[in-house]
C-alpha cells in the first residue's frame, strides 16, 4: 500500500469570496481562484472557503468542493440538516452544474460525450488516472462556444477552444483528466496537460470555473439557478 504524501503549500490568497445568495439556510458563493475549498493538515493550510466563512457563518459546512485552482459557484450550508438535504441531491445527481474553459488547441467536433472511469492513483498522488478496471463510472458532455488563437509575445498564436462543461457525475478531477482524455487539456492546467504546449506556461490559473448552480432548495422547495459569469 503507497503512504499518500502532501506536500501542497497553497500561497496566499487575497481575493475574496464573494456572497451571491444568503438565507437562514443555506449560502451560495463564488469561490475565487487559487483559495482551498477546506483547510489542508498542514498547518500552512488554514486558509480556505470554510475557514473564512465559518468567520461569519458559524456553523455552516461545505456540501461539495471545488479544486483549489478553480472558481465559480458553491453551495454551503449553514446547518447539519441542510447539509444532508443538499447531500442527498449531490449523490442522487439531480443537482445540475456547469463549467466554463480554455482547452488547449482547437477541437475538432463541436460538441460530444467523455464517458470514461477514474479511479485513485495513490502512486502519483494528487493526480487521478483512467482506469476501466478500478475506476468509477464519470461522464462529461462538452459543448464548443468559439476557437479562436490568442496571440504570444514571440508572435506566435496558441490555439483555445472555450467550452461548456457538463459533468454528469463528480468525480475528483474529472472535467480535468476527461479534457486530458480528449487530447486538449484546460489551459493552466499543471497536472494534466494544460502548461505544456508552448506559450501556456505563464498562464496565471486553471481556466476552469464553475458558472452554473441548479438545485432545490431543501426547505423552502424552489428551484435555485445560479449563474455567475466566467472571469477569463
Amino acid at each position: 500500500m503507497s503512504t499518500i504524501l502532501d506536500t501542497f503549500i497553497a500561497p496566499p490568497c487575497d481575493k475574496q469570496i464573494e456572497i451571491r445568495y444568503q438565507d437562514e439556510y443555506l449560502v451560495i458563493i463564488n469561490k475565487p481562484s487559487g483559495l482551498l475549498s477546506l483547510s489542508g493538515k498542514n498547518p500552512l493550510n488554514f486558509d480556505s472557503v470554510h475557514y473564512r466563512l465559518t468567520q461569519r457563518f458559524p456553523g455552516c459546512t461545505l456540501v461539495h468542493r471545488l479544486d483549489f485552482g478553480t472558481s465559480g459557484l458553491m453551495v454551503v450550508a449553514r446547518n447539519k440538516a441542510i447539509n444532508a438535504a443538499l447531500s442527498q441531491q449531490f449523490s442522487q445527481r439531480t443537482v445540475s452544474k456547469a463549467y466554463s474553459a480554455l482547452l488547449c488547441g482547437h477541437l475538432s467536433h463541436d460538441e460530444g460525450l467523455i464517458d470514461a472511469p477514474i479511479a485513485k492513483d495513490p502512486a502519483r498522488f494528487p493526480l487521478m488516472s483512467i482506469s476501466t478496471a478500478n475506476g468509477k463510472p464519470a461522464r462529461s458532455r462538452y459543448r464548443v462556444l468559439s476557437r479562436f488563437c490568442q496571440e504570444q509575445e514571440n508572435g506566435s498564436a496558441l490555439p483555445l477552444t472555450r467550452v461548456h462543461l457538463l459533468p454528469e457525475t463528480g468525480r475528483t478531477h474529472q472535467l480535468r483528466i476527461h479534457c486530458q482524455l480528449l487530447g486538449h487539456p484546460i489551459l493552466g492546467c499543471n497536472l494534466y496537460g494544460g502548461l505544456l504546449l508552448p506559450g501556456t506556461e505563464r498562464t496565471p490559473r486553471l481556466m476552469l470555473h464553475a458558472s452554473e448552480l441548479r438545485f432545490v432548495h431543501p426547505v423552502t422547495l424552489e428551484h435555485i439557478n445560479a449563474h455567475c459569469a466566467s472571469p477569463f
